[in-house]
């Protein structure tokens, strides 16, 4: 596959898309600003309506194949002293975040706690900053990458992909993502690159990072044409983003990999369906992703090695059956066998029958089963 026809063409398209949304942004959290003013110029009591971030508050949208949040909102008024200090520092994120996009400049989720803290802003600690941060995302709109705030990187990416920045500084430069065996740290310059030429024709989305660098020893990047990705646990949201541009741009079809317990099943699902914490966001799900395992099933089908569930296990099952998300096949089906056997398996199981078992001989017979369905 090459995407080096037209790319001029792709690259005016995109940084166009990337300096409207950065433009809608600032006018929204311009319009935030001006609301909370006249509200003090005319007396009244400045209040904000909040979208409530919860999990009896997220319905399936079909058109955009993903769980957001419903109607439902919460008041935050400064008539309510209990809301003054919360009140206080929404605002201060808001204009903190002005000012990263007016200078063109970034900060990650620890940076700005520091920043907070340096101009006397009262955060207990970072938890609470980020909070405030997902606060103004929701009334935004918009994830907090598109006014410049950013987490840790985790996850990373191999594979046969051409890049090219798109970032000041690194603008023009081009990467081979196989240059590295250790893959290429996704963060928010790589998340906004632009594809120049791909010879990939699948990705592999890995929870597990010994996993990860078991598919690039055993060239499974070769052998199945494939980018391999690793979110290092719940993928982080430029991973979601980069994975969903492959899918959408260079039509990449994608299968997730992740462990067979509870919290495997939910990274897997978050991939696809949208998580409930960022449900007030939008196009950070792959809808047309698909989960291929290590199913509940799979303990039993081959063997595996295997722990009792722990007491957090359990809890989280009986909440995972609960979730919308997880009420059709297969989610349905290997939640249930969980509840049967009790029993849960990690990825790295495979290497029972020897290290190469899991490229050699599983991954192609699980691409088979699901290419038939």
């Amino acid at each position: 596959m090459t995407v080096e026809d037209g790319q001029d063409k792709k690259h005016t398209s995109h940084s166009y898309k990337v300096d409207k949304i950065k433009e809608s942004v600032l006018q929204s959290l311009m319009q935030l600003g001006e609301k909370i003013v006249n509200s003090i110029e005319e007396g009244v009591f400045p209040e904000i309506q909040l979208p409530l971030r919860s999990t009896s508050n997220i319905i399936y949208d079909p058109n955009l194949r993903q769980y957001v949040l419903g109607n439902k909102q919460v008041l935050r008024t400064t008539k309510n002293v209990k809301h003054l200090r919360p009140f206080a520092q929404l605002v201060w994120i808001s204009s903190f975040a002005k000012k990263l996009i007016k200078a063109g400049k970034t900060s990650t989720l620890r940076d700005t706690y520091y920043v907070a803290i340096g101009e006397g802003i009262d955060f207990e600690d970072q938890n609470e900053s980020d909070e405030a941060i997902i606060e103004l995302e929701s009334l935004l709109g918009h994830p907090r990458e598109d006014f410049n705030i950013f987490p840790e990187e985790r996850a990373s990416i191999y594979g046969d992909l051409v890049i090219e920045y798109t970032v000041p500084g690194f603008r023009g430069k081009r990467v081979d993502l196989s240059s590295h065996p250790d893959g290429f740290a996704i963060g928010p310059a790589l998340t906004t690159a632009e594809f120049v030429k791909c010879g990939a024709e699948v990705l592999f989305v890995i929870e597990k990072g010994a996993v990860f660098a078991r598919f690039v020893e055993e060239g499974a990047d070769k052998k199945y044409k494939a980018l391999l990705i690793h979110t290092a646990g719940q993928s982080p949201r430029n991973a979601r983003k980069l994975i969903r541009r492959l899918n959408e741009e260079l039509n990449l079809p994608v299968y997730i990999f992740a462990d067979a317990d509870p919290f495997g099943v939910h990274i897997a699902s978050v991939l696809i369906h949208g998580s409930a914490i960022s449900a007030h966001l939008r196009e950070l799900n792959i809808p047309d992703a698909i989960w291929a395992g290590l199913y509940a099933s799979d303990i039993i089908k081959y063997k595996l090695p295997s722990m009792k569930f722990t007491e957090q296990d359990a809890k989280r099952l009986e909440e995972l059956k609960r979730d919308p998300r997880y009420q059709t096949d297969p989610w349905k089906r290997e939640l249930g066998v969980f509840s049967k056997i009790g029993r849960k398996a990690e990825l790295e199981a495979f290497s029972k029958y020897g290290l190469e078992f899991i490229v050699k001989e599983f991954l192609p017979e699980r691409l088979a089963e699901l290419t038939k369905r």
